[in-house]
């Protein structure tokens, strides 16, 4: 008998070992190794034997199975050669002779068709009990583990009836997917694929009637209906019959805009399998004192909230009356009556950066699980699906230090179950409906229970006295009192009548604590008159940094300390409660604490020349380690070589993702930084600062923030005379210009920067100034304008030995010369291009590269190749963050489907794009996508739906006078008149 290769003749297979697969081609594995299946006949008995699930087949119903009505006159023979080489191969105690016939009993989880099963079935179950996240996650595991044709190139008359039962419960496992998709709120997820299935599968109506339901639920109601309309004229034409009903009544609910199917029936989830039940309150103090009658008002009104209106409760009173920390403490206490979450923001009312409602909504929503695609642009819509998201859930959302009521009011939820606490430094009088609660300075008992909890009854009891006159010398105010008594807890040595005796001696500090907001100031006097002399300078350096807070490393700059002293110092001061830690390595100030530390350096802090070294090293600091990220990502780039120098160091890393994730954990202190730092003797600086973040403009992440930035230095540097600072701000605003699509706008910003730059002898922006106007050209249709601005581009980057400039410079030169007609050119420009960045390591950009080379490609007719350099620029893209050039990608991908004549594919990949490009890419490359989109669902039968595209498309090309509308309106005609 003959063995198995590479195993002795006498081994027994062990049957736990194997593993089998149908869901795809019919393949056998023992361990990681794979067991040869033979010929297609000995694939087919393979095949029909694990279908059987154990049971016996006869040898006249595996020769039907595999031969049909006309087997081969040796058939029985070849059965039983087919099946002892099975046996061979499988082992004796797999493959088993019964009864004339042939079983495989398989052990349990080996075949991945029963696998599969028992995964649909547990999805069931789920979704009965109403776990519809489970559920969805549970069939996203079913369906992965299809791979191609089901039992691919198996012949016989049973495989081929098999094949088709098995995909019609594949279309309905994904049906089923596509379902719970929607009814979690993934709808724009689901688009995309729902356009490939409806154009693979144009007579299943579920599926268009998801499309609808998911363009609907993303606000596209005109393509919904023309969904309908298109699924009504094929089904007159291919079947002569009407919709089925429940297609209909959608159509029908969708004219009449059916708030109730606009709502998914959860809130949208990722790849969590429940539902994200956010518990982001702040810790409670574990020596809250009185406030007894306040606790159990709120809580009365907190606990009303599941059967009555949405309950708003508003504490007003001056900073350090102890609003949040009460606040904190309720909504701690009332956690049971909201089991679906706790949300938390501060507001930071009282400083001159209050949040913005828009960004504060888009940080809920993720926190509620909401997909970032999902989240709409406008403040209107954001609450919006706020609201809904809330609706039905009961969430208890916390509203700290509040500036206004028209800050507050879009953050309200608006329905029964949910309630809202917020504090603030004024009454919210006009905001309706409000509880409102004036939180004034605690009773003569609370303050000196406070004070004894933190001291320690032993010392109090003992200077009972002093440690009244202390409570009083704090105005009785809770943040006070915590920082005198957390100074004196500290301090073993120190008696309770030392510290009354440093208070008694402050007469200006006692008025000030009776003089409305002035007792806050006098509070932190307190605290700042017993800091050490390094903890002082400390907290008046660290108050000067403007950013919502500020990491270890970044205020060792700031005091030009170690990072170990910096780290002593700063959780010195954390105990003190005069600085917060918001995380670890993290710190922020109170805003009026900042304000107060502040006040404090510009009077103590002398020479005025120590308060601007201190903000230089931290600007040092940002831009070293800006530099660094942007060397790292694009190796041998020469803008490094061009920053201003620094004279303290910043941080350094070995990782591309560990820098990424350092630039978008640092973009609003670095970018504050920015604007800090737009003074006279820094501005350059803060420029080059801006220059090395551009990934910062260019991912959509912080496109408007940068953009804002830009546009302040911009204005400082003007204001100061600097034309070589003026030129690289001008530079930062062209390429956001660009990104945005306001080509007309980054035109005019690179030619002054060509200007100035020429003026200022500052070599680098003479090279990318030229190189922005060459792609402005190309968006233009200006071609000649473009080729003469890029060939000086080149020209300049070699001067200075600039390699990957010199290579952005040919794939852009290769982009107009494929819009002149000049493929070969162009193919070889991108070529050039690519060589240059794989040559240095370049990463990103070489991904850039790589997309230039497949739009040459393309038009060249290598479609093949044009797609594999379009896949490899899209797997970067997606992995360094560049939400801009992934939908870019995507949209290229699908002009190259179309030109394959894969309009299914072209239209999924179109439909990726539009989501990924929301909010970013600007409107002109918004209607390029939709033209595409229209193209590929015009070609798949769906002409309605591509008509609301194009008509959209038109009106976008329309409003900017772009020459593209001409090409639409010939697409309109066209299909009119067909």
């Amino acid at each position: 008998m003959d063995g198995i290769p590479g195993e002795a003749p006498d081994r027994v297979p062990d049957a736990s070992e194997l593993r089998f697969s149908l869901l795809g081609p019919v393949r056998a594995w023992r361990g990681g190794e794979p067991v040869p299946a033979g010929s297609p006949q000995q694939r087919a008995l393979l095949a029909l034997l694990l279908l059987r699930d154990g049971r016996t087949a006869t040898a006249a119903e595996l020769i039907d199975g595999i031969w049909g009505e006309e087997p081969p006159s040796q058939a029985l023979a070849a059965l039983r050669t087919y099946a002892s080489r099975l046996r061979k191969a499988l082992g004796a105690d797999v493959l088993v002779s019964l009864a004339g016939g042939y079983a495989i009993r398989p052990a349990g989880g080996a075949l991945d068709l029963a696998v599969a099963q028992e995964l649909a079935a547990d999805a069931e179950k789920a979704r009965a009990a109403g776990e519809r996240c489970e559920a969805r996650t549970l069939l996203t595991k079913a369906l992965g583990l299809w791979d191609g044709e089901v039992l691919a190139s198996v012949p016989g008359p049973y495989a081929e009836s098999q094949r088709a039962r098995l995909e019609e419960w594949r279309l309905q496992l994904t049906e089923t997917r596509l379902d719970l998709d929607l009814e979690v709120g993934c709808h724009a997820e689901a688009v995309s694929e729902l356009t490939a299935l409806t154009a693979a599968h144009p007579l299943r109506e579920r599926l268009r009637e998801l499309l609808m339901l998911a363009l609907y639920r993303c606000g596209r109601q005109a393509e919904a209906l023309a969904v309908y309309a298109d699924t009504r004229r094929m089904l007159a034409d291919e079947l002569g019959v009407d919709p089925r009903p429940e297609l209909s009544r959608l159509q029908q609910r969708i004219l009449e805009a059916d708030e109730e199917l606009a709502r998914p029936v959860e809130t949208p989830a990722t790849a969590a399998p429940a539902v994200i039940r956010p518990a982001q309150l702040p810790a409670s103090v574990p020596d809250f004192t009185g406030r007894a009658s306040f606790v159990r008002e709120l809580g009365d009104r907190l606990a009303k909230a599941e059967t009555s209106v949405m309950a708003v409760s508003a504490l007003a009173g001056i900073g350090g009356v102890g609003k949040t920390t009460l606040a904190v403490h309720v909504a701690h206490a009332a956690r049971p009556h909201f089991p679906d979450g706790q949300l938390y923001v501060d507001l930071q009312g009282a400083g001159s950066r209050a949040a913005e409602p828009e960004t504060v909504l888009g940080a809920f929503l993720r926190a509620l699980g909401t997909p970032d695609t999902a989240i709409p642009d406008t403040l209107d819509e954001r609450a919006a699906l706020y609201r809904s998201t809330l609706d039905g859930r009961r969430v208890l959302v916390l509203l700290d230090n509040a500036r206004d009521a028209s800050q507050v009011r879009p953050l309200l939820p608006g329905t029964p179950g949910c309630a809202a606490l917020l504090t603030a430094r004024t009454r919210m009088v006009d905001l309706a409906g409000a509880h409102l609660i004036d939180l004034d300075v605690m009773s003569p008992e609370e303050a000196l229970q406070l004070f004894t909890r933190i001291v320690g009854e032993e010392r109090v009891a003992a200077e009972r006295e002093a440690s009244l006159d202390v409570v009083a010398s704090c105005g009785f105010l809770p943040l006070a009192i915590r920082i005198a008594a957390a100074r004196l807890a500290a301090r073993r040595t120190w008696t309770v009548s030392v510290l009354a005796a440093k208070l008694a001696d402050e007469r200006r500090r006692l008025d000030e604590l009776q003089a409305g907001d002035l007792a806050v100031k006098a509070t932190f006097e307190l605290g700042y008159g017993q800091l050490e002399p390094a903890q002082a300078r400390a907290f008046r350096l660290l108050g000067l940094a403007d950013g919502p807070d500020i990491s270890l490393a970044a205020a060792a700059a700031v005091l030009g300390l170690p990072l170990y002293e910096a780290e002593d110092i700063l959780e010195s001061l954390v105990d003190t409660s005069l600085l917060e830690s918001a995380s670890p390595g993290r710190y922020r100030f109170h805003d009026l604490v900042r304000l107060y530390a502040r006040a404090c350096a510009e009077r103590d802090e002398e020479p005025a020349v120590g308060r601007e070294s201190a903000l230089s090293r931290l600007l040092d600091f940002y831009l070293a380690t800006a530099a660094g990220v942007y060397a790292i990502e694009r190796p041998g780039d020469r803008l490094v070589d061009h920053l201003e120098p620094v004279d303290w160091s910043g941080l350094t890393f070995t990782d591309r993702h560990d820098a990424q994730d350092w630039l978008y954990r640092e973009a609003g202190p670095l970018l504050a930084s920015v604007r800090q730092s737009a003074g006279a003797g820094t501005v350059r600086r803060a420029v080059d600062l801006l220059w090395a973040a551009l990934d910062l403009g260019e991912s959509g992440a912080n496109a408007r923030e940068y953009e804002s930035t830009a546009r302040a230095v911009r204005e400082a540097a003007r204001a100061n005379g600097d034309e070589r600072a003026e030129g690289r701000a001008l530079l930062t605003l062209a390429d956001v210009h660009h990104t945005s699509g306001r080509f007309e706008q980054a035109e005019q910003e690179a030619e002054q920067v060509m200007r100035l730059a020429t003026a200022a002898e500052d070599p680098l922006p003479t090279c990318w100034a030229p190189n922005a106007r060459g792609i402005m050209a190309l968006y233009q249709n200006r071609h000649a304008d473009g080729e003469t601005h890029l060939t000086l581009a080149i020209a300049n980057f070699r001067s200075i030995g600039d390699r990957p400039g010199e290579a952005s410079a040919l794939c852009n030169l290769s982009r107009i010369h494929l819009a002149m007609g000049r493929t070969a050119s162009a193919v070889s420009l991108a070529q050039q291009g690519l060589d240059i960045y794989d040559g240095m390591g370049n990463t990103l950009r070489g991904a850039n590269a790589r997309y230039a080379l497949g739009l040459a490609l393309t038009q060249n007719e290598q479609r093949e190749e044009a797609t594999e350099r379009l896949y490899e620029a899209l797997a970067v893209f997606r992995d360094s963050r560049q939400r801009f050039w992934e939908g870019m990608t995507l949209f290229r991908l699908s002009e190259v489907d179309m030109a394959a004549e894969q309009p299914a594919l072209a239209a999924a990949k179109a439909e990726q794009a539009l989501t990924v490009l929301r909010g970013i890419g600007g409107e002109w490359r918004r209607g390029n996508v939709l033209t595409v989109l229209g193209r590929a669902l015009h070609a798949v039968g769906q002409s309605g739906r591509a008509h609301v595209c194009w008509r959209e498309a038109l009106a976008i090309y329309e409003e900017s006078s772009s020459p593209e509308a001409a090409e639409v309106h010939k697409l309109l005609t066209l299909a009119a008149a067909a």
